[in-house]
């Protein structure tokens, strides 16, 4: 990888940027108990991490033979967001390094355009993207199709081949090398504190960190080294 060619930084959001998905793990897992349907954290980690909540909604009925009604997307919305305010935090060090980034960043999520307003806003981190924010909304397949990444691409007038995507879950990979992009995987959530970080159990020519304060010494091509840096 070139990584002084890079020019665009696409971010995952739930996961990358802020420590959620531990969070909305935890309600949905209540809320299908409620349902009778009976998972647990693994189940979700190999099954919905990354995804959009209609490629949830599919699975469920897919896989327990159960619609679930409107109502359960507003109560699990309501629920994970009055979470949200008390309890959601950025992962550790990221802020530092978008201060230091020396190229453009931008976000790309499955989560819903209010989800990942509202998350932004809790957390200080709206004003280093602006509106430089992207949703699975805005595309016809969810990842891990590379809809999404190339769209992005597209609004933000950038090759493929120049985009350094960051992800977490393994269906976000797998969006990301679908559409051509470069890719690494950040396990660093608490959500994957079980999960093995070696580099066999990820899709080869992924590079694998666990901590932001490693970025830069993997890419120290990436980093700014100005003393004030905006992203613009």
């Amino acid at each position: 990888m070139n990584l002084s060619a890079i020019e665009l930084v696409i971010f995952d959001c739930d996961g990358v940027l802020i420590d959620s998905e531990i969070i909305s793990a935890s309600i949905l897992i209540e809320l299908l108990g409620e349902l009778g349907i009976d998972i647990d954290l693994s189940y979700v980690q190999e099954h919905f991490l990354g995804r959009s909540f209609p490629s949830v909604v599919i699975d469920i009925r897919s896989r327990f033979g159960l619609d679930l009604l409107p109502e359960f997307e507003d109560n699990y919305r309501h629920k994970l967001l009055s979470t949200f305010e008390d309890e959601l935090h950025v992962t550790d060090g990221v802020v530092s390094v978008l201060e230091m980034l020396g190229c453009t960043s931008c976000v790309a999520t499955s989560s819903s355009p209010k989800r990942v307003k509202r998350s932004l806003e809790l957390v200080g981190l709206n004003q280093h993207f602006g509106d430089r924010v992207f949703t699975a909304s805005e595309v016809k397949n969810g990842k891990p199709a590379p809809d999404l990444f190339l769209h992005t691409a597209e609004i933000m007038g950038v090759d493929v081949r120049k985009c350094l995507v960051i992800e977490d879950s393994i269906s976000g990979v797998r969006a990301a090398l679908a559409a051509d992009m470069n890719v690494w995987r950040f396990m660093g959530g608490s959500h994957l504190n079980s999960v093995s970080r070696s580099v066999e159990s990820n899709p080869p020519g992924v590079q694998v960190f666990d901590k932001w304060s490693k970025f830069f010494d993997i890419a120290p091509e990436l980093k700014n080294n100005s003393a004030s840096v905006t992203n613009v």
